[in-house]
């Protein structure tokens, strides 16, 4: 597993998982090639995200067009490994509590070694594990790791806010690939 090797210690998680009635391949086809912009509660949660953004004329996450994976890419996340078929991780820095976002480019290579103090750093996966009868279990698994106290301070504040949001949109995420998949 791919995440355990990039962020196995972390300050905080959120995994959710689903089966699709398809092979991996097809749910692998179905996840990269998802729109972000397509699903509703995502693209409302988001666009509340992205408001301090906007009204300071910053461009954030383009939640008006196609958003794939790839799309995320280009929005400051970094990909961290991926093994078509299997898993998938995305990475990003910042301090995610801020109005503003405070995210930060940080590269595949410096994810590791990330520590800016009063940071976090944040890597997410999706895992396709095939299963009998020619289903997957599709997972997804959010890590968190603070730099130092005062971001595990400021994070734990900001995670009460938003946990549930956040798990609402990997939710929302698995069943529309799951959809996909099956058709």
């Amino acid at each position: 597993m791919a995440l355990e090797r990039i962020l196995p210690r972390y300050d905080a998680s959120e995994r959710h998982a689903i089966v699709v009635r398809a092979d991996a391949a097809r749910t692998y086809a179905a996840l990269r090639t998802l729109d972000l912009a397509d699903l509703p509660l995502t693209r409302v949660l988001m666009a509340v995200r992205a408001l301090p953004d906007r009204v300071l004329g910053r461009r954030g996450l383009p939640l008006r067009r196609h958003v794939t994976l790839d799309g995320l890419l280009g929005a400051g996340f970094a990909l961290l490994a991926e093994e078509p078929g299997r898993e998938i991780v995305l990475g990003i820095a910042g301090r995610f509590w801020r109005v503003t976002g405070g995210g930060m480019r940080v590269s595949a290579a410096d994810f590791a070694a990330f520590s800016t103090p009063g940071t976090a750093k944040a890597a997410m996966d999706f895992r396709l594990e095939p299963l009998a009868g020619g289903r997957t279990r599709l997972s997804t698994e959010t890590r968190i790791l603070c730099a130092d106290d005062a971001a595990r301070r400021s994070f734990g504040r900001y995670w009460l806010a938003v946990r549930a949001g956040s798990g609402l949109i990997r939710r929302e995420i698995l069943a529309r690939v799951k959809r996909a998949a099956e058709r």
